[in-house]
């Protein structure tokens, strides 16, 4: 007998006054049981191996990479950040290739976490990604990283979250967490795409709109005619478009994450409808627009283990879980002479080991620093320090409170770079002699450094330089 399932009226949850993630708490406490939760706070990056243990096909030519790291810990991070990745693109025998991906994961279940990829045909890496990446793969990870995050309280939590494209990634981890606290908030989430079968995670948004009152969900196709029986936003976004969805969008802090266009044009539009800008905060890694405000206050409310931190991320894994509170412990993992134990557990096995995998053809050798004596190269710019750049062969002349990605760059020095605040890694060349001061916000390992690594766009020189650039 099938019982017919009839719709009743049911009131509202009756729910406390704003969002707090679970960390807020432990972080300002100092002994008793919450000692053991610590492991949970997300203190600052850290370095780990994390082996793939699931691949979930997007929509929009994307996929989620399921990781769990491979010593037991949690992945302790805030909703929004996201993790550096040495991928072995060039093979095993050759230095990996760094990219940032955004976690699209919640961190209230840290002992799994996401990053969703979207595959670029003319990319090195996402597609690369896409073929080899598969359960039982184990990579080499920095993290978490990033400004661009949920606060870790809000007594008012009323969001308006804009995502073009790929930049939904950050957003989703955004609203599976609040999906996920207690607490009373008001979620706007204005997702644009280019095609209506293209939305990654759209059933699940779908989901959690209609179980949840507190998120609501638009969807808009940009420039693209509507197919029959769309019924949601159409057109690039617009002042009139963010007033029909949020029209209190004054009234909310504004988290937006998409390709810079999409970005530049949002941040003119937002102050058209009286967003002020120090409620509206995005995720840009082409460095246009500086991030740093955000970092000096967040960096200022651990002002107080700073020191700690910053010898922490130089020091090794062992000596790192070594500082941490006694009741950590349940977390440790084990030590022996080749270093970290993989933590024991159920064998992982792929559960379709028939699938077919693409063989990597790609050579990965690099070219070899020029041996040229910098003495004849040519010498432009000003300043009182000297920057010899041995593959491009010319000398760059620069001040001590210039950064050396920027006068590079403008004498015409080719380094590759996505961000210009030493985040995500992705300039990080070899100075051959000489020395530099870097601030950077975990953009770099610690081998990398003593390697002789360096992120020029946070560094700036000490002395004359000789680099492999």
């Amino acid at each position: 007998m099938i019982e017919l399932l009839t719709e009743t009226a049911i009131s509202e949850p009756s729910r406390i006054r704003g969002l707090e993630m679970p960390w807020n708490r432990v972080m300002g406490s100092t002994e008793g049981p919450a000692g053991a939760a610590r492991a949970l706070g997300p203190w600052h990056p850290q370095e780990f191996m994390a082996e793939c243990v699931e691949t979930v096909p997007e929509a929009g030519g994307m996929m989620t990479f399921v990781f769990r790291r491979c010593d037991g810990a949690p992945l302790a991070f805030r909703a929004g950040q996201y993790v550096n990745i040495a991928f072995p693109v060039n093979g095993e025998d050759q230095d990996p290739v760094d990219r940032s991906y955004s976690l699209s994961s919640s961190p209230t279940q840290p002992w799994t976490f996401n990053i969703t990829v979207k595959s670029d045909p003319a990319g090195l890496v996402s597609p690369w990604v896409h073929e080899n990446v598969k359960p039982g793969m184990v990579l080499d990870m920095l993290g978490p990283v990033g400004a661009f995050h949920l606060p870790d309280a809000d007594r008012r939590a009323r969001y308006l979250l804009l995502a073009a494209g790929a930049g939904i990634t950050p957003i989703m981890s955004m609203v599976r967490t609040i999906h996920s606290l207690p607490g009373q908030a008001d979620v706007v989430v204005l997702y644009h795409g280019a095609e209506a079968g293209g939305y990654a995670f759209h059933q699940e948004l779908a989901y959690i709109a209609s179980v949840d009152s507190r998120v609501k969900v638009f969807y808009s196709l940009g420039n693209r005619s509507k197919p029959e029986g769309w019924e949601w936003l159409s057109g690039r976004l617009t002042a009139a478009m963010i007033d029909q969805v949020a029209p209190d969008a004054n009234g909310r802090q504004v988290y937006a994450c998409g390709p810079e266009g999409y970005l530049n044009t949002a941040a003119e539009l937002l102050k058209k409808v009286g967003v002020d800008d120090t409620s509206i905060n995005m995720e840009f890694f082409s460095g246009d627009r500086q991030t740093l405000l955000e970092y000096q206050e967040e960096l200022a409310l651990a002002a107080d283990i700073a020191e700690e931190i910053a010898e922490e991320i130089a020091d090794s894994a062992q000596d790192y879980y070594d500082s941490q509170p006694t009741a950590f412990g349940i977390y440790e993992p084990g030590y022996d002479a080749e270093g970290t134990l993989k933590a024991t557990g159920l064998p992982l096995e792929t559960v379709d080991p028939d699938a077919p995998r693409s063989e990597d053809g790609s050579s990965g050798v690099g070219e070899e620093p020029g041996s040229s004596d910098a003495s004849s190269f040519d010498t432009v710019g000003t300043g009182s320090l000297t920057l010899s750049f041995m593959r491009t062969g010319i000398n760059v002349r620069v001040d001590p409170d210039e950064h050396i990605l920027e006068v590079a760059q403008r004498a015409g020095v080719r380094i590759g770079a996505n961000c210009k605040e030493g985040m995500c890694g992705s300039c990080k060349v070899v100075k051959l002699s000489g020395e530099v001061e870097m601030n950077h916000q975990g953009g770099i390992r610690a081998r990398e450094i003593d390697a002789g690594k360096f992120l020029p766009c946070c560094s700036t020189a000490r002395t004359d330089m000789v680099i492999d650039a």
